[in-house]
């Protein structure tokens, strides 16, 4: 039985968190005992089985020093009491201290999974530096570097991170039978004020910077004002929640764009949309987007990382320069105006071929990959 340990800053709403719980519960069993290794608090951590949750009490997502420095030598603690083969990171933080913890605590196998990079073209030149710096060092203590999309790969590569022959495209994995979900359109939209006659705009994420959710309520302005028929939905909490709402108050949208905070029923919002859309700044491919092509929705993006492997222009949605609101909110008003060309884009959206982002096919590229590198050190699954 190979020990593996899932190591993750904390288990918050998100894709990365997502799909670590779910490996954890889903590696076969009569090869893999695995756990998740994270920092209190979470709000996914009742999601986990108890006995698969190992929380690391100093790992927390502020960059803070000195108790980072505390966190790395838990961390190596943790993994030397548990003993696994396999320490497997996901996010920034847990990746760079996961893995200077797992090759000190002498674990044999380290991967690393980026789920979009602690770096991007906004940061200062520094920072930006500095974090590029911590991943080509820590890339030197990775057997197997995976990511989630192409553009990231290609990002990394540009970046000189890692050995290119250590690199594996493993999808984030969603549960594409959940989708479309069954949904009694009308009702759904009723929950929250909207008619069936209304064209509804749908997004998923969180309310923080990296989504970019400014620019969806800017979005949702325009286009409304434009096209009275519109409304718009962001579904996710965060940081920015609060002065979103009151922002949308503000303006006179607070009927019009809705900023619902995190909600179990995505894939029935999805289901009573019309349109997808995304303002991320940086991404490693939005499992929200692969859920609305699996549910027929057409998207409207900024051209971000991942975005850009399954979005195609003209084909099931707009993929737009990343910032250019102008281009953005003409795609949308488009689409909202159009029923044909929303039929005919929503038929391309279900069309697309998502084989690769089933959640169990990652699991099983994962055993393989765990297979493959525990052989290449002489041990035995």
């Amino acid at each position: 039985m190979v020990k593996v340990a899932h190591i993750i800053t904390r288990l918050d709403f998100g894709g990365a968190q997502a799909n670590t719980l779910y490996t954890v519960s889903a590696l076969d069993k009569q090869r893999f005992d695995a756990v998740v290794v994270a920092g209190p608090g979470g709000l996914l951590d009742e999601k986990a089985e108890p006995a698969r949750l190992v929380h690391a009490a100093r790992l927390g997502r502020e960059i803070l020093p000195f108790k980072d420095l505390a966190a790395l030598f838990q961390l190596r603690g943790l993994l030397k009491k548990l003993g696994p083969a396999v320490a497997h990171t996901h996010s920034s933080k847990a990746g760079i201290l996961g893995r200077l913890a797992a090759a000190s605590a002498g674990v044999p196998v380290i991967v690393h999974t980026f789920h979009g990079f602690g770096f991007h073209p906004r940061q200062n030149f520094l920072k930006r530096g500095l974090f590029i710096l911590l991943e080509k060092f820590c890339a030197l203590f990775s057997d197997a570097l995976v990511f989630v999309s192409k553009a990231n790969m290609e990002t990394a590569r540009a970046a000189g991170i890692g050995d290119p022959a250590r690199y594996r495209l493993i999808r984030s994995g969603v549960k594409l039978t959940g989708y479309p979900a069954p949904v009694d359109r009308a009702a759904k939209r009723a929950e929250f004020g909207f008619s069936p006659e209304n064209v509804l705009v749908l997004s998923i994420g969180n309310a923080k910077p990296q989504k970019n959710p400014w620019e969806f309520l800017e979005a949702a302005g325009r286009v409304s004002a434009k096209n009275g028929n519109a409304r718009f939905i962001f579904a996710g909490g965060g940081e920015e929640l609060d002065g979103l709402r009151a922002a949308a108050a503000a303006r006179g949208l607070a009927g019009t764009c809705l900023f619902t905070g995190w909600r179990e029923d995505s894939a029935e919002l999805l289901a009573a949309a019309d349109i997808f859309a995304l303002t991320s700044l940086w991404e490693g491919l939005p499992r929200s987007l692969v859920e609305a092509f699996k549910t027929g929705l057409p998207a409207v993006c900024y051209r971000t990382d991942g975005v850009t492997d399954i979005l195609h222009s003209g084909e099931n949605g707009f993929c737009v320069p990343q910032g250019d609101l102008d281009a953005f909110c003409g795609a949308l008003s488009r689409l909202t105006e159009d029923p044909a060309l929303r039929a005919r884009l929503a038929a391309g959206a279900a069309a697309t071929d998502l084989a690769e982002f089933d959640i169990d096919f990652m699991v099983r590229q994962q055993e393989t990959l765990y297979a493959e590198l525990l052989a290449k050190k002489g041990c035995a699954l």
